[in-house]
């Protein structure tokens, strides 16, 4: 097997397209497990850790906030930039695993992945975030909610890599709960549910759900949604939202949970979600 360091994207690139059977390598948090466990066995790893420009959490576009491939879970979790609705993300990447995984893992290394019981799936659809898939010619964004497209699959092309990630601004004053039923702590989630709320005068003005580990990709509703915007936070039947969710779930049946399990929990979670946000209203995330 060869290994490469590149120190720049074009290069990176031009390693990843001159083999079919090459691999990224970002933390090796879950590729090295892999190769332990004989799942996959690369003819070429192509470490990004040279790659200065990946790594690291900056403001752009107005408030975008762009998280390089190569950040750490541990620096997604606290950077406090990551605040208000957006706090769902940061809130997501301190359930990943334990401290050891967090110091190792990586954003880009962990959506690549594309487990749908891992926590930042979710937490991007929630957030309609974009991601930024390099090429060799250009780059491209993808929406979060395209991006994952099924079981360990994306939306990424042959010869492409995950760049980064694109966090929007959310509304102001609005709140993030990332709620997450696992059967110990740090383990991959049963199911996940990332959401955001605003709120004026008491009625809702901005809510976004979406569920993880319960499908091939993450599970959301944006026009039930915007059935319950204008409604009086009190009077807001959110596990409503949830039984729709489970609707459309397609979960499985696994070591973790049966697939009725899941379905079962998944409005019961939105609901309680729903319940930590509205306290949390007018609270400093």
């Amino acid at each position: 097997m060869e290994f490469h360091r590149p120190t720049d994207m074009s290069e990176a690139l031009r390693l990843l397209a001159s083999d079919p059977e090459a691999r990224l390598l970002a933390g090796g948090a879950s590729l090295v497990a892999m190769m332990n466990a004989r799942l996959v066995e690369p003819t070429t790893l192509i470490s990004l850790a040279g790659i200065e420009n990946l790594a690291g959490i900056t403001e752009i576009d107005g408030g975008v906030l762009r998280i390089g491939a190569m950040t750490r879970h541990r620096e997604t979790a606290s950077d406090m930039r990551l605040s208000g609705g957006r706090s769902v993300l940061r809130r997501a990447a301190g359930r990943i695993a334990n401290p050891v995984v967090r110091n190792m893992g990586t954003i880009g290394g962990s959506i690549a992945l594309a487990d749908p019981a891992a926590d930042y799936p979710a937490a991007l659809v929630c957030l309609d975030a974009e991601i930024v898939a390099a090429g060799p010619i250009s780059e491209r964004r993808i929406p979060a909610r395209e991006f994952f497209t099924g079981w360990y699959e994306t939306a990424l092309e042959p010869g492409e890599m995950v760049a980064a990630v694109l966090i929007p601004k959310t509304t102001a004053g609005s709140v993030g709960v990332y709620r997450k039923l696992a059967r110990v702590a740090g383990d991959f989630a049963i199911v996940s549910v990332a959401l955001r709320l605003a709120a004026q005068n008491g009625h809702c003005t901005e809510l976004q759900i979406a569920v993880g580990g319960s499908g091939p990709a993450p599970l959301r509703l944006p026009q039930f949604e915007e059935k319950l915007v204008g409604r009086p936070l009190d009077d807001l039947d959110a596990a409503a939202l949830g039984r729709a969710l489970a609707w459309i779930s397609d979960p499985v049946d696994d070591v973790r949970a049966s697939a009725d399990y899941r379905r079962r929990v998944i409005p019961r979670m939105v609901e309680d979600a729903y319940r930590r946000a509205v306290a949390r209203l007018g609270a400093k995330a």
